[in-house]
């Protein structure tokens, strides 16, 4: 048994739709850096991981059970509809492990890893309280993209899976402000003006 360990945290894919070219791009790149580490001496555990949270999950579920309001996922009941999500986070598995095998990835897919499960939570939980205690958390304010519809922030992800080029009317002025002994020096403002 090799005693030096190579770990290898990597983003996990969704198993609500089937592997596409990215997934598979990525994953033989992912791929190689495991295979250079075993090949220089380290033991690399592959464990399969999913993402079970999260816009796409609620998405899915939302089309099967016809919601498309906030409050129907209240009336619906929150224990329901995560019951509901959880149900759905291995719909395509088997295949996912058929595909990913046929390409000759090297992955464990019997202890898959999800979000879902206690023992990952409270790992995540155990980190966050060690990182908390050491006084490296902090809050701040960050504009982030956000879902009128869902009412929540949005991912880069999710952000720009929808993204699209649009024409606006709109007008751009620049001022310069000048040099001044009491102010501050800005190079210059631009003044954004929308027309209706």
């Amino acid at each position: 048994i090799l005693s030096k360990k190579f770990t290898f945290f990597e983003g996990p894919p969704f198993a609500t739709g089937l592997p596409h070219y990215g997934h598979i791009l990525a994953g033989f790149i992912k791929d190689s850096i495991c295979r250079s580490a075993c090949q220089n001496g380290f033991s690399v555990e592959r464990n399969a991981s999913w993402d079970a949270h999260g816009l796409p999950i609620e998405f899915e579920i939302e089309k099967l059970l016809g919601i498309k309001t906030k409050q129907q996922i209240l009336d619906f009941g929150i224990a329901k509809y995560n019951q509901a999500c959880e149900s759905i986070v291995l719909k395509y598995a088997n295949q996912w492990e058929t595909i990913i095998g046929r390409l000759g990835r090297w992955i464990n897919w019997k202890n898959n890893i999800k979000p879902i499960d206690l023992d990952y939570m409270n790992s995540v939980w155990s980190v966050f309280s060690k990182i908390y205690s050491k006084n490296l958390i902090y809050e701040d304010f960050k504009v982030m993209p956000y879902s009128n519809a869902c009412t929540t922030p949005l991912s880069n992800f999710e952000a720009s899976s929808n993204y699209q080029t649009v024409t606006d009317r709109t007008v751009i002025v620049e001022f310069k402000i000048y040099n001044s002994d009491k102010y501050l020096i800005v190079d210059s403002v631009f003044l954004y003006l929308s027309i209706l």
